[in-house]
């Protein structure tokens, strides 16, 4: 993902959400609406996860320490993890605690043209939002699913606001059939049911977003497409002739680590290993570019040896 594409997704989700969430306060002001409360808190939670998205795209970008010598591509994830949390517990167990004060608690709704006037507002700017999060996304998508998009995208920030903004409009319908019911039969519990219902989806997808991204927390290997364009930029047939063992590891979205052990020819000398070694890492670079903290090891390939685990006694 293009941290550009990235941003501007995050950019449309935050203004969408901004003027969404001030509307519907208003909105259960003059109303009194249960679902109007949750579904604000809802946008300004949204609002705080994408603000969060765009500090951990900041931070990212600082260069590497001695500390911390890979650097901090990974912080994306952890401000990633952070809007799951955000979402589950201001957005998600607010919205169950208001639905459930409300069914034991109901009251009609007043001015009943606020929330169906703001709700019809907020699902034209959320489907926007949505509208480009999915015009960014489908650019990298390729031939995936939108689940293997989701749960593949090494980039945490486009699955985010996909799956907020996904929810936001499932929300959204969720709200206005709540309303909409309470109004029809002028019983305030279809109100609180509408509210519950928010709160349960948001929780769902809180707990979506937190196991994704604990994955890319744990470290991911690149792409089976990516591996194999690694193992056969490292062979040139004549000095390397071959990868007895490869790991891999995103230190960022756009920073991957690549560790390999190659076989080099018995009577090589040391200048002609040497020069093989950065002649592979140059063609690893021009055919994965986010291939950026490589190290390879030279050994004799012994067949007997390939197949033991890396790092067993006894193997190369």
């Amino acid at each position: 993902m293009s941290a550009s594409g990235g941003t501007r997704a995050i950019v449309a989700a935050l203004a969408a959400n901004l003027a969404i969430a001030v509307a519907k306060f208003v909105a259960f002001l003059f109303s009194g609406s249960s679902s109007m409360l949750a579904e604000s808190v809802h946008s300004v939670a949204d609002s705080g996860n994408q603000g969060l998205l765009l500090l951990g795209g900041k931070k990212a970008q600082r260069e590497a320490t001695p500390q911390h010598p890979f650097g901090y591509g990974r912080e994306r994830y952890i401000y990633a993890f952070l809007v799951s949390i955000v979402l589950f517990t201001v957005g998600g167990m607010f919205a169950i605690y208001e639905g459930y004060e409300k069914i034991h608690d109901p009251h009609p709704i007043e001015a009943w043209y606020w929330p169906v006037g703001v709700l019809l507002f907020a699902i034209v700017a959320e489907g926007y939002s949505f509208r480009t999060a999915i015009k960014e996304s489908n650019e990298i998508r390729g031939n995936q699913t939108w689940r293997q998009f989701v749960k593949r995208a090494k980039a945490p920030e486009l699955p985010v606001v996909l799956l907020e903004d996904l929810g936001a409009l499932i929300g959204l319908v969720l709200a206005l059939a709540g309303v909409g019911l309470a109004l029809l039969t002028d019983n305030g519990v279809w109100d609180g049911i509408g509210t519950l219902c928010i709160g349960v989806l948001l929780i769902v997808i809180a707990i979506v977003l937190a196991l994704e991204t604990k994955s890319l927390l744990l470290g991911e290997a690149a792409g089976t497409e990516e591996v194999e364009k690694i193992k056969a930029a490292v062979v040139d047939g004549h000095t390397v002739t071959r990868v007895i063992h490869m790991r891999t590891l995103h230190l960022g979205p756009e920073e991957l680590l690549v560790a390999a052990k190659i076989a080099v020819q018995h009577d090589d000398t040391a200048t002609e290993v040497a020069n093989a070694i950065n002649a592979a890492e140059a063609r690893i670079r021009a055919a994965v570019p986010i291939a950026r903290v490589i190290y390879l090891e030279p050994d004799i390939y012994h067949p007997e040896a390939a197949g033991r685990p890396a790092g067993s006694a006894g193997a190369n």
